[in-house]
């Protein structure tokens, strides 16, 4: 069984590449196609990989100004030579379940979620482009054509896996296809719960972009005046800080020994974001530490409401402030905490995946030999 990887860019290490670093683990002869490989980004884990880029990655600026060439990324896609595989596994958020495979060749698409920008984000992602409004106008066109161009791709795919049951309805809203739901791999060893008091803050962090709503966090925190620490960078920082009072602590990119002490000492980790799954919470119940959540998105599908944690219904600061405000971190177990999160494990995904890849192809070749 000769296997290739196919993965949308390496331009980051988020929780979308930590997939693709399993995969690359399990299979680690399997070449690694992505339209581009940022170097300085990704986990340096990829630079000793055989990694393919396509040719986006020659174009001036095409690494660190992808987001230009979005209009030719689908031929980019398509451009990949696969024939010589007998499985291709895409771990898609965006395009790379767009590949073309030969007829012979088995099509397992791994689906962090239906392209966001097309589907469910489409005018946040135009309202926050950094461009004049005509410009906008013009791009909030394109993705009209490019929401064809996504439908057909997911029509090329042989079989979905879903990172979570919300990503399963979305597969099934927008594509009209069947999927089944393996969980993402968490490294959990990293984290483990202290035997230390707790310290008095609570903690918010990662990626900090506007739709992750850090913003009501920090608004709550302000009328509570209680500490607030927020870990992490990125182009929504210098908005957040203009909003943060005295009590807010910002701490920057931090170390994953220094996030791990973060996640211990911390009342609670404050999630109030709607994600497909949401990596971040699982951190910190690893660490034996509650969440307190929006109720809405994967985050309800890892949350034991009064066991592992407490969700707040509006997506506002007013309905997080009343949620801490009747928080009582006693009433949690740190232990009951972290034997709930065991599910998320890297080594109960290897385990999954594997078995199902193998299972699939079986199966593939029996029903080709068939035809």
């Amino acid at each position: 069984m000769k296997i290739a990887l196919v993965h949308d860019h390496l331009a980051q290490d988020g929780g979308a590449e930590s997939v693709l670093k399993v995969f690359h683990e399990l299979w680690p002869e399997a070449p690694i196609f992505v339209l581009l490989h940022d170097t300085q980004s990704a986990d340096p884990i990829f630079s000793k990989a055989n990694v393919q880029t396509s040719f986006i990655q020659h174009l001036p600026l095409g690494v660190k100004k992808y987001k230009w060439y979005l209009p030719l990324m689908p031929v980019a896609v398509e451009h990949f030579d696969l024939s010589a595989f007998d499985v291709v596994i895409s771990s898609s958020a965006s395009l790379a379940k767009g590949v073309l495979t030969s007829p012979h060749t088995l099509h397992i698409c791994y689906c962090h979620t239906p392209t966001r920008y097309l589907w469910t984000d489409t005018k946040q992602y135009v309202q926050e482009l950094a461009y004049n409004r005509f410009m906008k106008k013009v791009i909030a066109c394109y993705l009209s054509f490019l929401r064809i161009w996504d439908l057909a791709a997911a029509d090329r795919v042989d079989i979905f896996l879903a990172n979570s049951k919300i990503v399963k309805q979305r597969i099934k809203k927008y594509y009209k296809r069947e999927s089944t739901v393996i969980y993402p791999p968490v490294d959990l060893s990293q984290f483990r719960i202290s035997t230390d008091e707790k310290d008095n803050y609570f903690l918010i962090g990662g990626r900090l972009v506007p739709y992750k709503r850090y913003d009501i966090a920090i608004q709550a925190f302000n009328a509570m005046k209680r500490r607030l620490k927020v870990f992490g960078s990125g182009p929504d920082e210098q908005r957040l800080k203009k909003l943060a009072g005295d009590t807010i602590e910002f701490e920057g990119r931090v170390s994953d020994e220094q996030l791990a002490v973060l996640y211990q000492k911390a009342q609670a980790l404050i999630f109030p974001q709607e994600e497909d799954l949401g990596i971040i919470p699982i951190e910190a119940m690893a660490s034996g530490t509650p969440v307190i959540a929006y109720q809405r998105g994967g985050v309800t599908e890892t949350v034991i409401q009064g066991k592992t944690g407490t969700f707040f219904e509006d997506q506002n600061w007013q309905s997080l402030t009343k949620a801490v405000l009747q928080f009582h971190p006693g009433q949690f177990d740190p232990k009951v905490i972290r034997a709930h999160v065991e599910q998320f494990s890297v080594e109960r995904f290897k385990k999954e995946i594997q078995q199902f890849v193998e299972e699939a192809w079986k199966q593939w070749e029996r029903k080709s030999h068939i035809q």
